[in-house]
Order: C-alpha cells, then sequence, then structure tokens
C-alpha cells in the first residue's frame, strides 16, 4: 500500500516537472490585453426621434349670427394719467377702435378732462371660423368699413376671442329728410293735407284727424318797409331755407314743454343743415306738456321724419310743434291751457333715442324756441 502511494507521487511530480521547465526555462507570462482609452463625457443627450407633430385641425368657415346688441355713441372722459390703452380696457372696447375713431396714435399723449368719442356700432366676439367678411356681412355692414373701423389690413387675421366693432350706419339727418317730404311743418300749417298715418301709429286717447284746416291762422302783423323788401327779395317757401328768427325776444311767452338736456339747438349747424326748433332729450313716456294756451291744428303721424307730431295754434299767429311723441293725447280742434299734458315723449319719426323736437313759427316763420322760454330748468 505504501509503495503503491509512493509510486504515484513520483508520478505526479514528474508530471508537474515537464509542465513546468522547457529546456530548464519558464514559459513567458501572458501578456495583458490593451483597452481602448475612455471616451470624454459629453452633455449632449442621446439622439431621440422626434414624434411627428399633431395634425392641425382642419379649418372651415361657419356662418356668423348677429346677436351682439348695439350701443349708441357716447363720449369717454379721460381720467388723469389714464392712457389710450387703459380707457380701451376700461371701457370694453378694442385700443384700434378707439384710437381710429379720435384720429390718435395708439400711445398718444392725453389730458386729465379730455372727452374722446366713440362712434354708435356693435361688438363682436370672434369665434373659430369666423372671417372679418363674414361677420360685415351678418351684421350688413360693408367690409371695407368694418376693416377700417378696426384698422386691418388684408388678409384680414383674427383670432378666436379677438373684439371686432361693426359701425352703425349714419341715421339720416332728420331735418334733411324731413325737407325731402313733399310735406313738413311749414306746409302743414299753411293747410296742405297730410298723408293718412301709418296703421297702428295713432296716438292711444282721442284719435287724431289727419287733416289740417286752411285759414285757422290769424294773418301776421303787419311787417316794416324794410322787413317787406327783404321778403320780396327771398326766395319762395317752398325752396328757401327757413329764416332765423331776430335775437329780441318775441311776444309771445312759453313754458318748457319738456324738462331735460339740449340735444341740438336752433339754427344751421356745420353741416350747412338747418334745425327749425330745438331736441329735448327724454326719458320714454315722459309727459309732453303745451307751452301755451291754445287750440290743437294737427294731430298725427303724416310728417315722417317727426313721427308722432302735434302743432298747436297761439294767439297772435303764433304756433308751437311737438314731434317724436309715442302717444298722443289730443285731436285737431281740441282746446288746451299751459302746461296740460298733450303727449308721451319717445323715438318716433327719423331718431335712435327718446326726445322732443320743439319748434316755435310766427305763421310759417321759425323762431328760436329759446328767446321765448325762461332760463332752462335742470335734472
Amino acid at each position: 500500500m505504501a509503495v503503491r502511494r509512493r509510486v504515484a507521487g513520483l508520478a505526479l511530480a514528474a508530471a508537474l516537472g515537464g509542465c513546468a521547465t522547457d529546456g530548464g526555462r519558464l514559459p513567458p507570462p501572458p501578456v495583458a490585453r490593451q483597452l481602448p482609452p475612455p471616451r470624454p463625457a459629453t452633455d449632449r443627450p442621446a439622439f431621440v426621434q422626434p414624434a411627428p407633430p399633431p395634425a392641425a385641425p382642419a379649418w372651415r368657415p361657419v356662418p356668423v349670427r348677429a346677436t351682439a346688441p348695439e350701443q349708441p355713441a357716447r363720449t369717454i372722459v379721460v381720467r388723469p394719467g389714464e392712457g389710450l390703452a387703459a380707457i380701451a380696457r376700461r371701457e370694453g372696447v378694442p385700443l384700434a377702435v378707439l384710437a381710429q375713431a379720435n384720429g390718435l396714435a395708439d400711445n398718444a399723449l392725453l389730458g386729465g378732462g379730455q372727452v374722446l368719442k366713440l362712434p354708435a356700432g356693435r361688438l363682436h366676439r370672434v369665434e373659430r371660423g369666423e372671417t372679418l367678411a363674414a361677420i360685415a356681412r351678418a351684421y350688413r355692414v360693408r367690409l371695407a368699413d368694418a376693416a377700417a373701423a378696426n384698422r386691418l389690413r388684408p388678409p384680414y387675421r383674427l383670432e378666436i376671442g379677438d373684439l371686432v366693432f361693426l359701425p352703425s350706419p349714419p341715421k339720416p339727418d332728420v331735418v334733411a329728410r324731413a325737407r325731402a317730404n313733399k310735406l313738413d311743418i311749414d306746409r302743414l300749417i299753411a293747410g296742405a293735407q297730410p298723408r293718412p298715418a301709418a296703421r297702428g301709429a295713432a296716438a292711444n286717447g282721442a284719435q287724431a284727424r289727419a287733416t289740417a284746416t286752411p285759414g285757422l291762422l290769424k294773418p301776421a302783423p303787419a311787417r316794416t318797409a324794410a322787413a317787406a323788401t327783404a321778403a320780396s327779395n327771398a326766395p319762395p317757401a317752398s325752396s328757401a331755407a327757413p329764416v332765423p328768427a331776430v335775437a329780441e325776444a318775441p311776444a309771445i311767452r312759453l313754458d318748457w314743454p319738456l324738462t331735460g338736456r339740449l340735444l341740438s339747438g336752433f339754427g344751421r349747424k356745420a353741416s350747412g343743415q338747418v334745425n327749425d326748433g330745438i331736441n329735448i332729450a327724454a326719458v320714454a313716456g315722459a309727459p309732453v306738456r303745451a307751452a301755451a294756451d291754445g287750440e290743437v291744428l294737427y294731430a298725427g303721424s303724416g310728417v315722417a321724419a317727426f313721427g308722432g307730431l302735434i302743432l298747436i295754434r297761439h294767439a297772435d299767429g303764433w304756433v308751437t310743434a311737438y314731434g317724436h311723441n309715442e302717444t298722443l293725447m289730443v285731436a285737431k280742434g281740441d282746446r288746451v291751457t299751459r302746461g296740460q299734458t298733450i303727449a308721451r315723449a319717445g323715438a318716433t319719426g327719423e331718431v335712435d333715442s327718446p326726445q322732443l323736437h320743439f319748434e316755435l313759427r310766427r305763421g310759417r316763420t321759425p323762431v328760436n324756441p329759446l328767446t321765448a322760454l325762461p332760463p332752462r330748468p335742470t335734472g
């Protein structure tokens, strides 16, 4: 047993000796493999293929609904230190519209107390798919007018939520339209036949008969030779503009038919038109009172420009006229007394706000009513 162990040990030693020697030398050590140097770190992220952009929603024009209410023309008083942009935000109107209406630059310098104007019109808020052309068409405004009011140029780009101002068409001049009618107050006083009143336009209360009888006026007092000469040189009454009265106070004394601020005075305007009376602001339905005792010459709506109209004859050939009433409470031939309610104020005829058109005439010649009225009441 011991012999076998000894022989196995010698054999193992010989095998190991043969592997460790090669002619008495040891085998060379293994060569280490050279690795490439590490790359310097960079801040650039790894490239990622970008996702395709989302498809833009399909755009298509949509019909526009004209739902914006009409705003009347108004004035705006500048507060100390306010700029045009601040005023536009305060009033809820586009800056371009406010600047355009007043001929100002967007950054114009303003002073406290300065008065700016904003014309009548509508403010439409843009919705998806609406174009300026479609908006203008819906509100029956010319595209050029809408573009000019908003200072827009082709291609008239609009964003959702933008406010577009649609200017109201100008109101016809009341006096000009009254003269265009073949029948006016002057001819009613002279006895012309009025057109029948529009159906449903007659007043509540006494039914107005639509005929003025000739010859109800007393003859005017004799004129001086100078006045007669001037009258003979004047053009015929049918084509002449009314002649303003002399400045001195007339013989008749009147009471105010209505309390309110003066909207338009008597006489010729800068536009060349002539107002034969005055216009007084009113509250719809406010009582209109006779300015003096007299007899009703006419009550009806035969003069379209003035709507519900009443003419009253007073002593010595004086006549007063009351226009734009919504309700007439007297009829032709009625006797009225100073201060008696004869009508209710309205906005009939060619006006867009409640008011009274009030005239004073000596025969057929218009006279400034302010010369026969006491100082204007307030409130």
